[in-house]
């Protein structure tokens, strides 16, 4: 009878400390997610195909502009995608309708290291940064960012994603 009472016991015990540690553990897990310092979009390309008529745009609120970001270009492929890099031309378009154009190569292997994104399977995922350092978007508003590819052959296959990743950098 005494080991039915203290199992009772530590079974009310554990049911009180579960309670409380669940009341505690969901408001600052929620808490914590609340402020995402980053915004990242990506689309799927058209039968893993890019061709030059297809410009995937990526729209950004920014609201703070004192903070610092740095601008990401994500790229998801096959292993049968057959070059080592893949040229694209970034257009933004800040607040104010002011364009600034630039074309990247991207390096996406060597031939001593091979893929150089992360990979599962035959499906690799890379993030190019574009930004020389992390750089101050100094106006408030809307950015708008369109990606082309510049590559000689026309569609590129094997890519499956573009997308952009634009994060605050936290010093």
């Amino acid at each position: 009878m005494y080991y039915n009472n203290f199992t009772l016991s530590t079974f009310k015990i554990r049911k009180i400390l579960k309670a409380i540690f669940l009341f505690l553990f969901f408001p600052l897990f929620f808490l914590s997610c609340k402020n995402l310092d980053f915004f990242e979009k990506t689309v799927p390309l058209p039968q893993q195909k890019w061709g030059y008529d297809y410009h995937p745009t990526f729209t950004i609120a920014i609201t703070d502009t004192v903070a610092r970001y740095s601008i990401y270009i994500v790229i998801r492929h096959t292993d049968a995608y057959k070059y080592n890099n893949l040229w694209i031309r970034s257009d933004i378009k800040f607040p104010g309708d002011s364009l600034r154009t630039q074309n990247i190569d991207i390096s996406l292997a060597t031939d001593a290291k091979g893929w150089a994104g992360k990979g599962i399977d035959d499906i690799f995922e890379y993030r190019k940064n574009v930004t020389p350092g992390p750089i101050a978007l100094k106006r408030s508003g809307t950015y708008t960012f369109t990606l082309s590819q510049i590559m000689r052959e026309n569609p590129i296959e094997h890519i499956l994603n573009i997308g952009v990743r634009v994060e605050k950098v936290k010093f």
